[in-house]
């Protein structure tokens, strides 16, 4: 069967219970031995098939009970309630990894339990050059991102991940999560923690931004 041709394009984010700086992108083990938060994304941009995909959100949140490349993941699709049922459908097929889209699918290759998908509204927003995002589902998450501050000025701390290889972004703002709860099926309090925040263009066949 032909792959469907998709594209997302938009802003990205995700916050785990890590300190700040991703160990995952050193092939480093979790800084407290599990890997637990959220990840998701607004679409600006995009389509499944013939399917407009723009204006579409939707998260995702997670629990490995160690790094993430040693599987036995736990996953909760998110879907936004002002999407349609298509495309509600097409970002449950792209999670699943069965549209193809290289990070969709090395992810779905290391969950062994997908929980029944949660329909909520999902308030997003992302500012990649003020180092600021807030997700707020009601019920199920709340995550609010600043910047790192200098602890010597008080000023904001620049760091940035450049991923030239990378399948889930090619360069990532580092933050931190002043608020990042799980309160639904998964439950985590890692406020605190890393955050990543980017901007990312997935497609059927891979990463192009």
């Amino acid at each position: 069967m032909a792959t469907i041709k998709w594209r997302l394009k938009g802003r990205y984010l995700k916050a785990c219970n890590c300190d700040p700086g991703c160990p995952c992108e050193f092939w480093a083990r979790p800084t407290r031995t599990k890997c637990e938060g959220m990840l998701g994304m607004q679409v600006d941009e995009g389509n499944f098939g013939s399917l407009s995909m723009k204006g579409v959100r939707w998260m995702a949140q997670y629990h490995w009970p160690g790094p993430l490349h040693e599987g036995n993941g736990t996953v909760l699709p998110i879907l936004d309630e002002r999407s349609s049922p298509g495309q509600r459908d097409a970002v449950l097929q792209i999670l699943s990894g069965k549209a193809g889209g290289g990070w969709f699918q090395v992810v779905a290759s290391l969950v062994t339990r997908v929980l029944e998908p949660r329909v909520g509204r999902i308030e997003f927003r992302h500012d990649l050059k003020k180092r600021t995002a807030q997700v707020i589902v009601p019920g199920i998450l709340e995550t609010t991102v600043e910047p790192i501050r200098n602890l010597a000025t008080g000023g904001v701390h620049v760091i940035d991940v450049l991923l030239p290889d990378g399948l889930e972004y090619k360069k990532g703002v580092v933050c931190q999560a002043t608020i990042n709860r799980g309160t639904g099926p998964i439950q985590y309090d890692a406020s605190g923690g890393h955050t990543t925040l980017a901007h990312v263009e997935q497609t059927h066949a891979g990463l192009k931004r």
